[in-house]
C-alpha cells in the first residue's frame, strides 16, 4: 500500500470546540490514528466569524493537521468526518513529498533544517558587513 501525506483543514462548531478543546482534537487524532495514519503536526489555527452560515453557525474554529495515511483509507477518513458532529466542514489536500518537512515544521513553529541554515548564515553575512560599515 502506498502511504501519502495530507494537509487537513478542519472547520469545527466553536461552540463545541470551546467546551472541551481538547476532546475534540483527540477525536481527530483517534479517528486518523485507528486507520493506521501517523500524525505529524496538528494545531489550531484560528477562531473566526464565518462569511456565510454553515449548518447555522455563524463562527468557526479552524484547526490544521498534517498525516501520512495509506491511499486507500482515505475514502473511509473522509466519510468519518462527514459523520462527525463536531465537524462542520474538512478538506483534505495530498502534499507534495518535497514540500512535507517545510510545512509540518512551519506547523509547529520550528524552521526547518534548511531554512535554518540560510537564515543563520544571512544573519552571519549582515554582523560582518555592519562591522565594516562601523570601522
Amino acid at each position: 500500500m502506498t502511504t501519502q501525506c495530507y494537509d487537513c483543514f478542519f472547520l469545527f462548531d466553536s461552540n463545541k470546540y470551546n467546551r472541551d478543546p481538547g476532546g475534540v482534537a483527540a477525536k481527530v487524532h483517534k479517528a486518523i490514528e485507528d486507520l493506521g495514519g501517523e500524525i505529524l503536526a496538528s494545531r489550531m489555527w484560528e477562531e473566526r466569524k464565518l462569511a456565510y452560515p454553515v449548518d447555522g453557525h455563524n463562527k468557526g474554529t479552524y484547526w490544521i493537521a498534517y498525516f501520512n495515511m495509506e491511499t486507500s483509507k482515505l475514502t473511509e477518513f473522509n466519510r468519518t468526518c462527514q459523520l462527525d458532529e463536531n465537524i462542520l466542514r474538512h478538506l483534505v489536500i495530498k502534499v507534495d513529498p518535497r514540500l512535507v518537512e517545510t510545512l509540518v515544521a512551519h506547523t509547529l513553529g520550528k524552521a526547518p533544517a534548511p531554512m535554518a541554515a540560510a537564515i543563520s548564515e544571512n544573519l552571519a553575512a549582515n554582523a560582518a558587513a555592519d562591522e565594516v560599515e562601523d570601522e
